[in-house]
This record gives structure tokens, C-alpha cells and sequence, in this order.
């Protein structure tokens, strides 16, 4: 049963917000909170305000580059010098500690450089803490800056992560922006049956929800049992885009390298289980489209803008692309360059679909699928079956109102104003 809808609170003041929602189901969102200059991510308020839950505990980290305060200074960093404090184990997801690793390459467990933690790897030979690393830690943190897309691995790493703490190890997320805005929902909710480290629960697939929230949703709704808490962030309100926050921008993985990029993700991502290239090996990935074969990019282009969906324009370019990527090859590729325009309104799942029919319309012997990856990315068959038979604007259709209802379910979860 979900959690029942908190009642309204007001803080006079914001540590009094910060106190107030440190706690675990239920918790009751700030009915108005205090918007300073900046946004203060999860970490620095509890390094502030809510250190007893830390204090004179064993501390175990799930970060990695991402994890930072706003002055540049790790997490890592912080929690080992934080007086009081023992950080014993770090753990790191896909892209390893620091991020640099290639996406779905295994990363190896190591020891911290800097501080002589043992660093122990989510992305190799387990994708969630052992028993045995769990035995040596009293509490899990989680500070790690997602993208607000569920075709993504760090958020699965949270969840799968709480779930292996249980109720035996507390597991408390340090709370971070959603970069492409907490209070936009969009797409289809995820099928069980294609569930993935890109898709482990039923949401949406632009969730309009923090790191924070999504935890407390899966927590309120039974599918995930931990002993849940959530520092949160101050001064961060639902309707803001990443750059509004005065958090300074850091790639959250090697190939989501601006905000345009993060907010095309969630519909350009579909194109990795194509044998398209996505965009990865040139300068812009997630925001060029191609193949050698697409030798009509400027028809192609010019029926794409003559869709005058909202928020993006088309321009017919070509790009040379790393060798050992997708449609990599001696000559420069054909290939869409996307321009978001407004951010605000554009919808880039239906971008996405609708690119993929009309690729698919003119070159449908030309562009394959890995069908069972593609089906794993969309969270359904019924995507693919879409393209292919011309009812992708009824599908899309279809998924508003999938999108209103996941929408309606996650309210009692929601922390920020």
C-alpha cells in the first residue's frame, strides 16, 4: 500500500526544513521552503545540520566523480575528514570511483588513493554490496548525480543497493538535483517482464523525481524493503533546471556531457538498440543521429522539421566517429544534429519515437534492431511493434496517460515545493 499523502508543514526556518525531513517513511514534504542563492546539495547539509546520523558510525559510500560539494571537494574527502566519522568502504557504480570507465566496461575493486579505503565495485563481479563488505559498515550512504531518465544505471544501484542493506544497514541518500526538472513526467511506465539494470521497477521513463524521492517511492510502495532515509537538498525547488541551481555542472557519465544531452537522453537513448550510432565517438552524443547508409539526412532533416515538434530543430550535418563505435569507419558519417530550443517544452521521448519511424519508413531494411536491448531500453515490445506498423503517435498517446498516472502515484513522495 502506498504511503498516505503527508500533511502540509510549514518551516520558519530552513535547517528547521533540513531536520524535519531527515527521516524515513513517512515523511512530510516542506509545505514552503527557503530559496537562497544556490542550491545546497545533499552532502553539505549533512555535514551541517544532520551529522548524528553518522557520528561515531562505520560509513560506507556508494559515489563517484559526481559526488561532490559545491566547492569541488568530494564526498570522500569530506566524510574522511568529518570529525567523528570512520569511512571504511567505498563502493562504485558503472564508469568506476572517478567515471572514467566506458559505459558497461567491468571495473575492478581497488583502494581509494587519496584516503586508503578499500573501493569496492557495483559494476564487475556483483552488482550490489556483499554480505561481507556490508558486516564492516554501520550505515550505507548514497551520493551519486543521476540524469531524471530510467534508462540509466546509477539509480538501480541505489535501489538494488538499499535493497541488499535491508533492514539491517541503514541507507541514507544524499539528495541531488534532477538535472532535466523534478516536475515533468513523461513516457511509458516500465514492464516487469523487461526489467534491467536499465529499467529495475515500473516508472516512468522521465520520472520527474530526485534520487532521494525515487528511493522513497520504491521504499512507500513495497519494492524495495530498507531502512530508508533521506538528507535533503536546501533551497531546491521541483520546477528547476540544473544550470538554476548554482551546482556546478560535472558530467554524470562519460557520454552526458550538457544538459541538452541529459534531456534528449530519455528519447535518443532508444537508438543504442539499433545499429544507428547514438552519437557516441563524436563531440555531441545523444544529440547526433546517423549511419552510413543515411545518405537522405537532408530529407530525413526536412521532414523532421516539418513535424514542428515543440522545443527542437533538425540540422543535416556529418561527423567522423571514434573507431570501435557504432557506424566507425574511414569517412565522415551522415548524420541529425538535434538543437533543443526550448528547453520547457520540448518532449523528447516522442523526438525520439518519432525519428526512429521515420528512419525506419525509409530505410527499413537498412536499420536492424538488437531487439531484445531495444525492448530493455523502451521498457516494452510494444515501441518496436510501433515503429514498425506506424502507430507510434498512438502508442505516445497511450503513454500520457501512463505518464499523468505515475505522476498522480508518486505526489506523496515528493519532498521539494
Amino acid at each position: 500500500m502506498p504511503v498516505p499523502h503527508p500533511r502540509p508543514a510549514v518551516r520558519a526556518i530552513r535547517a528547521a526544513v533540513a531536520c524535519a525531513i531527515v527521516a524515513g517513511l513517512p515523511a512530510s514534504p516542506p509545505g514552503a521552503q527557503s530559496v537562497t542563492a544556490g542550491v545546497r546539495p545533499g552532502i553539505e547539509v549533512l555535514l551541517a545540520d544532520s551529522m548524528h546520523l553518522i557520528r561515531g558510525k562505520r560509513v560506507g559510500l556508494i559515489t563517484n566523480h559526481s559526488g561532490r560539494a559545491r566547492d569541488g571537494r568530494s564526498s570522500i574527502d569530506l566524510l574522511h575528514k568529518a570529525p567523528g566519522v570512520r569511512l571504511t568502504a567505498l563502493f562504485g557504480p558503472e564508469h568506476g570511483i572517478r567515471g572514467m570507465a566506458a559505459a558497461g566496461e567491468k571495473v575492478a575493486s581497488s583502494v581509494d588513493s587519496a584516503t586508503g579505503v578499500p573501493v569496492y565495485s557495483l559494476y564487475g563481479e556483483t552488482r550490489v554490496p556483499r554480505a561481507e563488505d556490508l558486516a564492516k559498515i554501520d550505515v550505507l550512504l548514497y551520493d551519486i548525480q543521476d540524469v531524471g531518465a530510467r534508462v540509466y544505471t546509477f539509480q538501480w544501484t541505489m535501489a538494488l543497493s538499499a535493497a541488499a542493506a535491508g533492514a539491517k544497514v541503514p541507507f541514507i541518500v544524499l539528495d541531488r538535483p534532477n538535472p532535466i526538472r523534478a516536475d515533468v513526467v513523461q513516457g511509458n511506465i516500465l514492464k516487469t517482464q523487461f526489467a534491467s539494470f536499465v529499467g529495475q521497477f515500473p516508472v516512468a521513463l522521465r520520472y520527474g523525481l530526485t534520487s532521494g524521492e525515487l528511493m522513497r517511492f520504491l521504499v512507500g510502495e513495497k519494492l524495495v524493503v530498507s531502512d530508508l532515509k533521506v538528507v535533503p537538498m536546501s533551497g531546491y525547488r521541483r520546477s528547476m533546471w540544473f544550470n538554476e541551481t548554482g551546482i556546478p555542472w560535472i558530467n554524470p557519465s562519460p557520454n552526458i556531457r550538457d544538459l541538452d544531452a541529459a534531456l534528449m537522453y530519455p528519447g535518443t537513448v532508444f537508438f543504442e538498440g539499433t545499429n544507428m550510432s547514438e552519437g557516441r565517438g563524436t563531440e555531441a552524443p545523444f544529440l547526433l543521429i546517423g549511419a552510413q547508409w543515411m545518405t537522405d539526412v537532408r530529407e530525413i532533416v526536412q521532414h523532421l522539421n516539418a513535424m514542428r515538434m515543440p522545443g527542437v530543430a533538425f540540422e543535416a550535418t556529418e561527423s567522423m566517429i571514434e573507431a570501435g563505435q557504432k557506424q566507425a569507419g574511414p569517412r565522415p558519417v551522415p548524420m541529425i544534429r538535434i538543437r533543443v530550443t526550448n528547453r520547457n517544452t520540448i518532449q523528447p521521448i516522442t523526438v525520439g519515437a518519432r525519428m526512429l519511424r521515420l528512419v525506419y519508413s525509409r530505410h527499413s531494411t537498412d536499420l536492424t534492431w538488437r531487439e531484445s536491448h531495444f525492448n530493455r531500453l523502451a521498457g516494452t515490445d510494444e515501441l518496436l511493434a510501433a515503429v514498425k506498423n506506424g502507430t507510434v503517435d498512438e502508442l505516445l498517446a497511450r503513454w500520457e496517460a501512463d505518464a499523468a498516472a505515475f505522476a498522480e502515484k508518486v505526489k506523496a513522495y515528493r519532498l521539494y515545493p
